[in-house]
């Protein structure tokens, strides 16, 4: 009798499972597609270019700088100058020399952090957004579509993602 109990109660506990996983509904998403298709990262990514090239230009017109200095410092107008002052100069070219050199780095990290300013607000409304997706439509699992390789079937949450956000 005992064996059966136990065995009734194992069964029923097997088939609870299943129910529940049954229920269990599952979708994915590819967060960089609906980011890219947000109206505010098309604004993001046009401030970005602008901060880009504003950066580049800044870099040109060191390097014009550069040039325009070393171009003095290399011509006969230097007879006119005392020692002192062409050491001076030499410094001033090296150290301008040196600032050419960090800019490069410097600039990166500038974009970056502007990057980061523009695009954060962004991947949050978009992670909210398929917040709320998961949970007015029963998702227990919403995975990244990147991050997977092979799963169990599941849904494509980007067309209710742009369909929230009226995107078309």
């Amino acid at each position: 009798m005992k064996k059966f109990v136990f065995t009734l109660l194992v069964a029923a506990g097997v088939m609870a499972a299943g129910n529940l996983q049954a229920q269990t509904k599952i979708g994915y998403i590819s967060l960089e597609e609906l980011i890219v298709l947000m109206p505010e990262f098309k604004k993001a990514d046009s401030s970005l270019k602008e901060y880009q090239e504003a950066l580049g230009e800044e870099y040109n017109e060191m390097v014009q700088d550069f040039n325009t200095k070393d171009s003095l410092l290399s011509s006969k107008d230097t007879a006119s100058y005392t020692k002192a002052q062409l050491e001076i100069k030499r410094k001033q070219l090296g150290e301008l020399y040196l600032k050419i050199q960090n800019q490069n780095q410097t600039a990166q990290q500038k974009f970056q952090q502007k990057q980061q300013e523009l695009i954060a607000p962004i991947q949050k409304k978009a992670m909210e957004t398929v917040q709320a997706i998961a949970k007015e439509s029963g998702y227990a699992y919403v995975i990244t579509k990147e991050a997977v390789m092979v799963g169990p079937p599941a849904d494509d949450l980007l067309a209710l993602a742009k369909k929230k956000l009226n995107i078309k």
